[in-house]
């Protein structure tokens, strides 16, 4: 089960190059439901995840490169490349998604909860910016279908350069 919470970033933490960052990269082969692949550093993963905006389920699977790369070849949509940052938010662990490609610029923090109470009693800090935790359009799969930087722009808002 994933009980999670989504925020637009309103600036960048202090001395985010004090914290841990992992190199991602994900694509999806279905959007509903879920099905994406993903390299982390050098792991591989092949998760699903269920319906729902806050809590979900998600089931993870290990994969070798070869398969990763066999199964990143069928994916629709747009690959989605992007820095996390690990931010210690204790008791929890926030990770600030920094996008990369077309999805440049778009910034999301996400805090995973072990109860949906303690989800719903974060008060997040003040880095962080608006919840989007309700709108679809920042699920990463919704975002892998939007093709273009003009797209991701007018999808979200984001000012085009």
């Amino acid at each position: 089960m994933e009980i999670e919470r989504k925020f637009l970033l309103r600036h960048l933490p202090e001395r985010l190059d004090h914290y841990e960052c992992l190199a991602l990269e994900q694509a999806y082969l279905c959007t509903d439901p879920v099905v994406r692949v993903r390299r982390e550093n050098q792991d591989f993963y092949l998760t699903y995840k269920g319906r729902g905006m806050m809590v979900r389920q998600e089931y993870n699977l290990p994969l070798n490169q070869e398969a990763y790369r066999h199964l990143l070849a069928k994916a629709d949509g747009s690959v989605i490349t992007k820095k996390r940052y690990r931010i210690p938010v204790p008791p929890y662990m926030a990770e600030l998604d920094l996008f990369e490609g077309i999805f440049s610029g778009l910034a999301i923090v996400e805090v995973e909860f072990p109860t949906e109470r303690e989800a719903l009693a974060f008060l997040p800090p003040e880095w962080m910016g608006k919840e989007v935790t309700q709108d679809p359009r920042y699920h990463n799969s919704f975002l892998s279908r939007l093709g273009s930087r003009e797209a991701a722009c007018t999808a979200l808002s984001l000012p085009c350069r």
